[in-house]
């Protein structure tokens, strides 16, 4: 079966160092078309793409079956509209969008043209959140309690870009929030009330630079939190019940290996240092370390083939996208008004 025709709009750090090498990696798809006025880029990376300065251009190619956006996020809506207007299949890079309410009328034009849509949250495949996700179902862990996640970072100047910027989307909520919120939705589903805490920690933040959540679920807390003056992180993970406690420190290497130029399916590729291999310990207090599994971001596109060809479930189900951004909503009001906001 042919490989699907696919064009990416976008080539800046989403688009070239996650999105083109995965769909590049991934046999059901075929990079045909990139939109972006950085051609040499283009040329010197996929030689073979078609390369448009303008996305409609690319949305009003007749032979483009699937359109994946990977802009600022303040466009991801009117693009998304566009390509599904067109009869295009859509992938969008997360967050979905920045109101829940253009999520809603995305979800429900993608219906009525018969169209799959679904949202890029490709660290539903980081090794260490793969391993909490399985700890979390097989019951290790019993009935858990307490869960935080961090996404920690040390960066004390601000980078160049519009994420740093005042535009609509940018600031770390949208950015590592929709992450965050994204594998706590996958655990636990939709929480019943948010507490939000946002700030702008460095001199010349022109964007939120730290947050802090937490999920009301009735006896069960989920807290999460990011901030970019961390030089020395603490665990990435902690979740405790009432069968034991997992503690994991590290981050998931795929995003490293991509920017720096690996492709996916090398030897080693998603695996974790055993060195930053979790801890677990069970109601006795005995202490032992779980492996790590492998990180997979390719299966989020292996997931799109399928369900573009075999009518198999999305990979992400925009519905689930959605309902980040009405935690990410529910948040900016509980960090305006002081208050938490029941969903």
């Amino acid at each position: 079966m042919q490989p699907i025709s696919t064009g990416l709009i976008g080539y800046g750090t989403a688009g070239a160092f996650f999105h083109a090498p995965l769909i590049a990696a991934s046999g059901g798809l075929h990079l045909a078309a990139i939109g972006s006025r950085r051609r040499e880029d283009i040329q010197r990376d996929f030689p073979e793409a078609r390369a448009y300065d303008d996305p409609r251009d690319l949305v009003a190619d007749p032979s483009i079956e699937l359109v994946v956006i990977a802009t600022p996020n303040e466009s991801h809506a009117s693009l998304a509209r566009a390509a599904l207007e067109a009869g295009k299949h859509v992938v969008v890079d997360k967050p979905f969008t920045l109101e829940a309410a253009e999520a809603e009328a995305l979800i429900a034009l993608a219906e009525r043209k018969g169209r799959k849509l679904s949202v890029f949250q490709n660290r539903r495949w980081d090794n260490d959140f793969l391993t909490v996700r399985r700890l979390v179902e097989d019951g290790r862990l019993g009935e858990v309690a307490y869960y935080e996640a961090h996404f920690d970072r040390f960066r004390p100047e601000i980078k160049p870009g519009w994420r740093e910027t005042e535009a609509a989307g940018a600031g770390l909520l949208y950015d590592l929030g929709s992450h965050l919120i994204d594998q706590a939705l996958v655990l636990f589903g939709l929480p019943r009330a948010i507490t939000a805490d946002l700030a702008r920690q460095r001199a010349a933040a022109r964007a939120d630079d730290y947050f802090h959540l937490v999920l009301d679920y009735g006896r069960r807390r989920a807290v999460l939190h990011a901030s970019v003056l961390v030089r020395d992180p603490g665990p990435r993970y902690l979740v405790h019940g009432d069968g034991g406690s997992f503690v994991k420190y590290g981050i998931d290497g795929q995003e490293a290996a991509l920017r720096e130029g690996r492709r996916p399916g090398g030897e080693g590729w998603g695996e974790d240092d055993p060195a930053s291999f979790g801890r677990f310990t069970d109601v006795d207090g005995s202490v032992r370390t779980i492996d790590t599994l492998p990180g997979r971001y390719t299966a989020y596109y292996e997931g799109v083939a399928a369900a573009i060809r075999d009518n198999a479930p999305v990979p992400v189900n925009p519905r689930e996208a959605r309902d980040v951004i009405r935690v990410i909503e529910a948040a900016q009001v509980s960090a305006r008004e002081k208050r938490t906001v029941t969903l």
